[in-house]
């Protein structure tokens, strides 16, 4: 298993990354002000993103119904939590963007290779870890 986003496991039986390209960047609100550089004042972490770009070759390896699996699961909007091959959890997070171009027709239109590019970003969602929800003040 490379990784797992809720019940999606990326193996050669499914579906392949070819890379993991992970941003992290920070908040940083600006204030403008006369004669001098702008005021800025840091307001914390904003959302990872992790971007998975890959090719699915069914003669070779992977589903041909895994992609279908992931547009699937991003339909659903929900959050899921993501764990690495080696078992670490990585929190939760949501399918933003499933790219897909299929090339190498067969003569039915099936086609025999597909590229893809799958987005995903992080949210603070601890019931989709498992977690017990934060409780309100009251």
């Amino acid at each position: 298993m490379m990784m797992a986003l809720g019940t999606f496991v990326f193996s050669l039986p499914t579906l392949v990354y070819q890379e993991l390209q992970r941003k992290t960047s920070w908040k940083h609100a600006e204030t403008t002000r006369l004669g001098v550089r702008a005021a800025n004042q840091f307001l914390g972490p904003a959302a990872d993103t992790i971007t998975l770009p890959g090719v699915l070759v069914p003669d070779v390896a992977g589903d041909p119904f895994a992609i279908s699996d992931l547009r699937e699961m991003g339909d659903q909007g929900e959050p899921w939590p993501l764990v690495s091959g080696t078992g670490e959890v990585l929190g939760a997070w949501v399918i933003t963007d499933l790219d897909e171009t299929q090339s190498i027709f067969f003569e039915d239109g099936v086609a025999r290779k597909t590229d893809f590019s799958l987005s995903l970003k992080q949210v603070d969602e601890p019931i989709a870890l498992g977690a017990a929800a934060p409780a309100s003040a009251t």
